[in-house]
């Protein structure tokens, strides 16, 4: 049984569900939750904006089968996107859009190759969760896309968001 091979052990992370401190103050507080952030693709070319949850973790349809680099001259050609991260948050008044935070990606299937920075990916999820609005650098008409989306979404939370939102994605 020496050729016996061990279970490959699984590495991951807990994601802390609703309001970590209540009820208790042990392991988890401080801790961001994941559970009210979502990753929206906006194809710009397409003129669509939607929610594809596989972006958590970079296995969205879009990008599956893509060899991504730090190098825009290997997707040169390829289709323009943002992934924008989107967390809602409670107030008062209601559920609202708390933080929009956008970054690039270029995808060229012929080529099989795609352009991002996964650190930027990561640090602006982060922002996100911070309830930070990063969106006034997106072009006019991906800013549109983006608008358009959240306030159909819904309305309401889209009222209720900070004015911060609705000036950087006003064209």
């Amino acid at each position: 049984m020496a050729n016996e091979e061990k279970p490959k052990q699984k590495i991951g992370f807990t994601i802390i569900k609703n309001a970590p401190t209540d009820g208790h103050k042990g392991f988890g507080i401080g801790s961001l939750s994941l559970e009210n952030v979502s990753p929206v693709i906006v194809d710009i070319e397409d003129d669509v904006a939607r929610v594809e949850i596989g972006a958590m973790h970079a296995r969205s349809e879009i990008e599956k089968g893509i060899k991504f680099t730090t190098n825009r001259e290997d997707s040169e050609g390829g289709k323009a996107y943002w992934l924008v991260w989107v967390t809602i948050d409670l107030k008062a008044e209601g559920a609202y859009y708390a933080g929009v935070t956008a970054c690039e990606m270029v995808v060229n299937r012929e080529k099989r190759r795609g352009y991002k920075l996964l650190a930027d990916h990561v640090n602006r999820m982060d922002k996100s969760m911070k309830r930070h609005i990063m969106v006034d650098f997106m072009d006019d008409k991906s800013k549109n896309i983006l608008r358009d989306y959240l306030e159909t979404f819904n309305e309401e939370m889209w009222r209720r968001s900070e004015e911060k939102l609705h000036q950087d994605l006003t064209v």
